[in-house]
């Protein structure tokens, strides 16, 4: 006959991480394991397209098809969208965007808890010490969108080089412990620039490279299509915490010139800039992108030079970074925009094995 006491022993023995809220039955065999846990609380796993009511698997494939792989790009459609996309009714589509409304708790959160929730971002170092403290501190900021723009020559390849391996190190080394994506636009990625800056840290360049994941964008569609290819990867479990488009705007500039063809540009411009954005807040990485920039000829003072993309990409971008050339082959890199941190400008070297600071 098992006793109370038998039970309550099992009980306390079996019980470890889970609490068991109560026996359903004893049977009388001679054994006590064959105590059955009525209830057992676990800890709730993420929710996923599939749990929204109406959204079966054929509904889910044409979401990921179309880019959408989480409950937050499905809640922030419209119903109308969400038809178009899953091929569903729009009432069946209203009802799975609520449901993923009100699992996402999409409302408001007090000011400290905003300020938790940035705890979880990452900081990835530039190579520089100089560009490091400019962005302030410590380099560059997951979630928001760091743009380098300036006449060529002025470093944002390289620099966008160095990032790639910076988001390689440790946490503590001030990486992210990451893999890169660098979408080239322009031809300018060059492997053996990359094994000259992993040597020049101590790093093994083979491995380096192995964690870079390069495409070559033809054109704009391609060059859309690629972000929703980084989100598959993402999804896939590759630990991405860094983008790289260099550069932003060469074949939107290329496809899109003259004036009447300038706003479906800006219009096409704002879109990507937007769906970036909201890979880097949904997949926590950083975005770094180069801009070309122009000559404006109504300046009749002071430096002419503008980037391309006018307000929209000014808008869209976190942090706005200029680069030029100094005396003696140096670069001046000077912050423009943060929503954080006051204008400043610092000053740094390309040499064969990295970027190296200098005095103003």
């Amino acid at each position: 006959m098992v006793t109370k006491k038998d039970v309550d022993e099992v009980k306390e023995a079996i019980s470890g991480d889970e609490e068991i809220e109560e026996v359903e039955e004893i049977e009388e065999i001679g054994e006590i394991e064959a105590v059955k846990p009525a209830k057992v609380k676990k800890e709730d796993k993420p929710a996923k397209l599939i749990d929204i009511p109406g959204v079966g698997p054929g509904a889910v494939a044409k979401l990921e098809a179309a880019g959408i792989y989480e409950l937050m790009g499905l809640a922030v459609l419209t119903p109308s969208g969400l038809s178009e996309l899953a091929g569903m009714s729009e009432t069946v589509a209203r009802k799975a965007i609520q449901a993923a409304r009100k699992m996402m708790d999409m409302g408001f959160v007090d000011g400290l808890a905003h300020e938790e929730k940035r705890k979880e971002l990452f900081h990835i170092t530039t190579g520089s010490k100089n560009i490091d403290n400019l962005l302030g501190g410590k380099g560059l900021q997951t979630k928001a969108i760091t743009e380098a723009f300036g006449a060529f020559g002025s470093g944002k390849t390289q620099l966008a080089l160095s990032l790639a391996i910076g988001v390689q190190l440790p946490i503590e080394s001030g990486g992210a412990n990451g893999k890169c994506v660098y979408i080239d636009t322009e031809g300018t990625f060059r492997p053996e620039r990359v094994r000259q800056f992993a040597e020049g840290i101590g790093a093994n360049p083979d491995k380096v490279l192995k964690n870079i994941l390069v495409a070559r964008a033809f054109n704009s569609d391609h060059q859309m299509l690629l972000l929703d290819r980084v989100a598959e990867m993402i999804k896939d479990g590759e630990p991405i915490r860094l983008m790289i488009i260099d550069s932003l705007t060469a074949h939107f500039r290329a496809e899109y010139s003259g004036r009447g063809q300038l706003a479906d540009r800006q219009q096409r411009l704002n879109r990507y800039l937007h769906n970036l954005m909201k890979v880097a807040e949904q997949n926590n990485l950083a975005v770094y992108v180069t801009n070309q920039v122009m000559s404006d000829p109504a300046q009749m003072f002071g430096d002419p030079t503008k980037a391309i993309g006018g307000n929209i990409v000014g808008h869209a971008c976190t942090y706005r970074m200029y680069l030029r050339r100094g005396k003696k082959d140096s670069r001046i890199c000077k912050l423009i925009d943060s929503p954080d941190l006051p204008d400043d400008a610092t000053a740094f070297m390309i040499e064969t094995d990295g970027l190296k600071d200098i005095d103003i």
